[in-house]
């Protein structure tokens, strides 16, 4: 058998590479930290053949003193943490000092570095320990030139995808560090071409403007700026509407003290945060920033860090989704934007008349028929311009509602509607009364593991005030006396076992909350108009005036929209006037 030895520098090097470079993409990522870290605020990119030829990146940063080159290709030398208090409290993007050392054993590397008043010096390697110092003419900042990457690690290289392939991964990480970085001003270009140039933002219309050229102009259009600050907690950023949903997570980024991070936890409480107004299996769409004390989140989890861990894991679950549910719930018509439009809409002061006594509220009327029978009576009656959704037309197909306002056309699907109307009143009135358990007249028998146990130990009072009541029967077997009443009908043991699945990974459940509100969505469905149903003007136009003062009327409860807007603009267009 072969003694133990210690392995030589450069192998210990490459060993870290295959955790720290995965893919020319993650070379990138680890040089554009550096730059950022050093203060840079111009950076640039050249790429060839996807980055497995060359990858060159050059910045305006405060630069490398010549006696620090040689360390900066060494593993563990950084300039960045010198004491176990700095590493309780990180504030740069790198720090574990493994990147450039890790860079330069699997390719033929160079830095060329220059200080304020300091003469530019450049490094080089190939692969090998062995470095070579000399004199260099260079501005104020650095330059590193990674060639043929993986040229001596075939097993390595031969796993790279095509050219095309491996720059998209270079394309967004460049991309995900320009949405937190707004003040840099970014090129990337690819085999010579431009391929994009993201120009410093300083004002806020220059940072949604580079947001629309990095998400797209139609997420901006269905984004709602958040802000929200609590306890040392700061969240802000944008967050697509729910109508603007996706097949797959793949405009989802968040950031945490400028970092970019693949959380559990966050992704945990922006799905629970959307779960009452997201459709089917679609994903939310976000740029979010949060900012939190340096002491309170750990980074030093994975190597290449794109994992972090909070101290108050919990505090922070349920301030990223309250934040995010408080700004969803005011996603209802009162709070469109108000386009004014220059051209006069026909006759619309003349129907004040006739639309005088139908603007109370909408009668939430659960049992037999939802919709009221009649209007009652008001004092005041409200211009057209303050009302959103304007005021009802007629009725299409009995299916939709169509109504005129000082935009143009409002089309509302009145089932989708009146739905989210009596479900956020259901929810309300339930949230107002106490729960109320019921004895069971069979008791169920759970049997769980070690860990389990200790998890409903550690959290029986959180069992005790949903009103479940359970006793130990056994070292592994707890037996289910009472549940609350709406669980009755339901897989009590598979319930349970799921709220300590998620209390063991959360440290919290909502499913509870979730059982409840499928259950409010289910009698909201039933007791909505249906289609084919004829509604009265008055009754189109009360159902309009409860959607303008009901929480999250954007979406019906499976994330469908409830309305769309037609403005003259867009009619125009329609009909090609003024082509």
């Amino acid at each position: 058998m072969t003694r133990i030895h210690q392995l030589s520098t450069l192998l210990a090097n490459q060993i870290a590479a295959g955790e720290v470079i995965e893919r020319p993409a993650s070379v990138v990522k680890e040089l554009m930290e550096n730059s950022l870290d050093a203060g840079a605020t111009v950076i640039d990119i050249d790429i060839e053949q996807g980055g497995g030829k060359l990858i060159r990146l050059r910045d305006n940063g405060k630069g490398i003193h010549p006696e620090d080159l040689p360390l900066a290709l060494k593993r563990h030398t950084t300039s960045k943490i010198s004491d176990f208090a700095d590493l309780e409290r990180i504030h740069t993007l790198g720090f574990r000092g493994e990147a450039l050392a890790s860079i330069s054993a699997v390719s033929r590397f160079s830095l060329t570095s220059a200080m304020l008043h300091q003469n530019g010096s450049v490094v080089s390697c190939e692969g090998s320990e062995d470095f070579e110092i000399k004199l260099a003419a260079h501005p104020i900042g650095t330059t590193a030139i990674v060639r043929d990457l993986f040229f001596n690690t075939p097993a390595r290289k031969k796993f790279l995808r095509s050219e095309k392939t491996e720059f998209e991964h270079i394309e967004e990480y460049v991309k995900r560090i320009a949405l937190s970085f707004f003040d840099v001003d970014f090129t990337l270009k690819h085999n010579q071409k431009l391929v994009r140039h993201y120009r410093a933002a300083k004002s806020e219309k220059e940072r949604v403007q580079r947001l629309s050229v990095l998400c797209g102009p139609t997420f901006v259009e269905h984004s709602i700026k958040i802000e929200s600050e609590i306890l040392g907690l700061k969240l802000s950023g944008w967050i697509a509407q729910p109508t603007f949903s996706r097949a797959g997570p793949d405009l989802q980024y968040f950031y945490v003290n400028g970092r970019n991070v693949r959380d559990k936890l966050v992704n945990h409480a922006v799905r629970e945060a959307f779960h009452d107004v997201m459709y089917g299996d679609r994903y939310p769409a976000f740029v979010l920033f949060l900012e939190i004390e340096k002491n309170q989140v750990d980074v030093n989890v994975h190597p290449t860090k794109h994992e972090v861990r909070f101290h108050e894991s919990r505090l922070v679950h349920d301030f990223i989704k309250n934040s995010i549910k408080n700004i969803l719930a005011n996603t209802r018509a009162e709070h469109s934007p108000a386009i004014p439009i220059k051209t006069p809409l026909v006759n619309i002061s003349e129907k004040m008349a006739v639309y005088e006594a139908l603007q109370a509220p909408l009668r939430l009327i659960v049992e037999q028929d939802a919709v009221p029978k009649s209007i009652p009576q008001v004092e005041q009656v409200q211009k057209p311009m303050e009302y959103p959704l304007g005021f009802a037309l007629a009725q299409l197909r009995n299916i939709y509602i169509l109504a005129e306002n000082t935009e143009g056309l409002i089309l509302v699907d009145m089932h989708a509607a009146h739905e989210r109307v009596i479900y956020e009143k259901l929810k309300k009135n339930y949230e107002s009364h106490q729960w109320m358990s019921q004895p069971l007249l069979i008791p169920v028998t759970i049997v769980f593991n070690e860990r389990e146990m200790c998890v409903l130990e550690d959290h029986a009072a959180y069992f005790e005030k949903l009103q479940i009541k359970m006793e130990r029967m056994g070292p592994d077997t707890m037996v289910v006396r009472e549940v609350p009443f709406e669980l009755r009908e339901g897989d009590i043991a598979s319930f349970i076992k799921d709220i300590v699945t998620d209390l063991s990974l959360h440290e919290g459940s909502d499913r509870y909350e979730e059982k409840i509100h499928h259950t409010l969505g289910t009698m909201a469905c039933h007791a909505a108009v249906r289609a084919q149903r004829r509604l009265t003007l008055p009754e189109m136009n009360a159902l309009l005036r409860a959607m303008e003062n009901t929480e999250h009327s954007d979406q019906c409860n499976h994330g469908r929209p409830t309305w769309l807007k037609l403005s003259l603009k867009d009619l125009d267009k329609l009909f090609l006037r003024g082509k």
